[in-house]
Formats: structure tokens, C-alpha cells, sequence
């Protein structure tokens, strides 16, 4: 099989492979398929009798994969489902317990790019931020219609944002003149609440963004999803891997290890998380924020 050019570099893929051996006969469920970048990484070592079930509410990713993942000499079934119904769909697809379940959490650069998903303040854009357009909320319903005390609180929830008091304020002022419709709008009100903050690396707008992110697709609820299902899916000495991207992500992990290698379900493999090398997050900037960290069901 010849190399394929995977347009979304997999984060901190060779510490997977070393911390994640698989047989060649394997179950693995890929909760966020993406691009396929890891997929293919542990398709690679599979044969015929191995199976990846890969799992994305982005329909495009849905498609990008399956170009990726067509050569593999494994089963590749590929869903376009979230991965909090992991247990239902491996139900329907007559599998009871699998080797390895790996959940990518990060946005890749072809999402933000997408006009029609609306994450990104780099362009104007929609303000949308659906990662599964079968969602009914949008990142505007939620900014045009939500009271400016609960606003914040969301702003300061999911995004840690300091500031989501000033901020919250500054939209619902802005609102009352006109509706906030594209990112663009947003951005430039979260600038002006803030100020450029010359200090800060990070763009002002990112933790709100993240914010609305969050609350849109329900991220935090459908990992806590996949976290309390996965000791369920694991078969004896099989591995859940997660890689996070920003804090709120990261606790839910760590304290879901925990509890369950307190109540002897799980051996944790990372004490502490797994973070990319330096030449790593020169090659990827996208892994900068990156933590790893793997449970191995006992």
C-alpha cells in the first residue's frame, strides 16, 4: 500500500503506537474518526480479521475517511454518529467488547476552515459552530437569545474566560441593536470587552469561541457519555486512550480514570498526561495543547 497524504496530521501518533500494541485481529473503535490519520496508523497493523469502527458527526470527515482507510486489508466501518452512542452502535453492529477505544478531541484545521461549520474568528464567517448539522441550536441562536446572566455563566464554564461578565454584556447590547450573526461580529465585540490583551498568545476571542463551541455540540456531555460507557466496551486488558486539547476536557478524564481504578475497573498507564515533544508542536502547531492519557480495563 502506498503512503496516502493525510491532509490532518494525527496528534501524538508514535507515543500511540508504543503505549498501544494491537493483534491482527483486533477490535478498534475510533471515536472520532476524523481524517483517518489514526485510524490508519493502527489499520496498517491489522489483517483481515481485524475491525476499526470509526465514528464522526461530521459527515465530510465521514468521507475524507473512508478515501483514507480503503486500502486497509482490515473491516473499516465507518458511522456517521457521535460517539456518546458508541455502545449502541457497536449493539448494532453485533460487537459486545472491543481492544481499543481512542477518542481524538481536537477541531481539525479542514473543520475550521469549513465556511459552513462557523468555528473559526480567523474569517467571517456564519456563526454557526455545528460540528452535526442535524443539531437544531446554533452558536447564534444561543449569543441572539440567551439572558445575559446565563450567557456568562456559559462563557465562564466552558471557555474559563475571565471576563464572560463584561463580555456577555458587551453582546447583549450589541443584540439589542441588531442581531449577531457571523463570527466575525463576535470576535470584534469579545476584542472590544477585552482589549487585545498584547500579554496573552492566544486570540481574546478563543475562550468564548470554545465556549460556544462547547454548548452547541454538548461536548462535555457526550464525552462523559463515552467515559462512563468504555469499561462496559473494553475487554480484560484492553485500552481507552483520550487526547484532549484544553482543561475542562482533560479533568473529565483524569477523574473518570480515577474512579474507575478506584472501584478496580481500570489500571491507569499515565500518572500524568502525555504531552507532545517540542519538535512535535514545530511540525503540528495544532498539538501544542494536546494531553494523552490511557486506562487499561482490568
Amino acid at each position: 500500500m502506498g503512503d496516502l497524504v493525510i491532509e490532518h496530521i494525527p496528534v501524538l501518533a508514535k507515543v500511540l503506537a508504543e503505549q498501544v500494541k494491537l493483534p491482527q485481529d483486533a477490535v478498534m473503535v475510533d471515536a472520532t474518526v476524523g481524517q483517518g490519520g489514526h485510524s490508519l496508523l493502527f489499520g496498517r497493523k491489522l489483517g483481515p480479521e481485524g475491525v476499526i469502527i470509526g465514528l464522526d458527526v461530521d459527515t465530510n470527515a465521514v468521507r475524507r475517511a473512508q478515501s483514507v482507510l480503503k486500502a486497509l486489508s482490515c473491516k473499516v466501518i465507518l458511522l456517521n454518529e457521535n460517539f456518546s452512542q458508541t455502545a449502541e452502535q457497536l449493539t448494532g453492529q453485533g460487537i459486545e467488547k472491543v481492544d481499543f477505544i481512542l477518542a481524538d478531541l481536537g477541531v481539525c484545521s479542514a473543520q475550521l476552515d469549513d465556511v459552513e461549520m462557523g468555528l473559526s474568528f480567523q474569517r467571517n464567517m456564519p456563526l454557526d459552530m455545528r460540528m452535526d448539522k442535524r443539531l437544531q441550536t446554533t452558536a447564534a441562536d444561543i449569543i441572539n437569545g440567551t439572558d445575559e446572566k446565563a450567557l456568562a455563566d456559559l462563557i465562564y464554564q466552558f471557555g474559563e474566560e475571565r471576563a464572560s461578565r463584561r463580555i456577555a454584556r458587551f453582546i447583549v447590547e450589541h443584540r439589542s441593536r441588531e442581531p449577531i450573526t457571523t463570527t466575525g461580529q463576535l470576535a470584534m465585540l469579545v476584542c472590544r470587552a477585552v482589549g487585545r490583551r498584547q500579554w496573552s498568545r492566544i486570540h481574546p476571542a478563543t475562550k468564548t469561541f470554545q465556549a460556544l463551541r462547547i454548548a452547541v455540540n454538548n461536548e462535555t456531555g457526550n464525552l462523559q457519555g463515552l467515559l462512563d460507557a468504555a469499561p462496559g466496551l473494553l475487554k480484560k486488558d484492553g485500552r481507552i486512550a483520550v487526547i484532549s486539547f484544553h482543561s475542562i476536557e482533560d479533568r473529565l478524564v483524569k477523574n473518570s480514570f480515577k474512579q474507575y481504578e478506584q472501584k478496580g475497573l481500570y489500571r491507569i498507564i499515565t500518572k500524568k498526561p502525555i504531552v507532545p515533544s517540542r519538535r512535535e508542536v514545530a511540525e503540528n502547531r495544532r498539538a501544542r495543547s494536546a494531553k494523552l492519557r490511557i486506562a487499561q480495563r482490568q
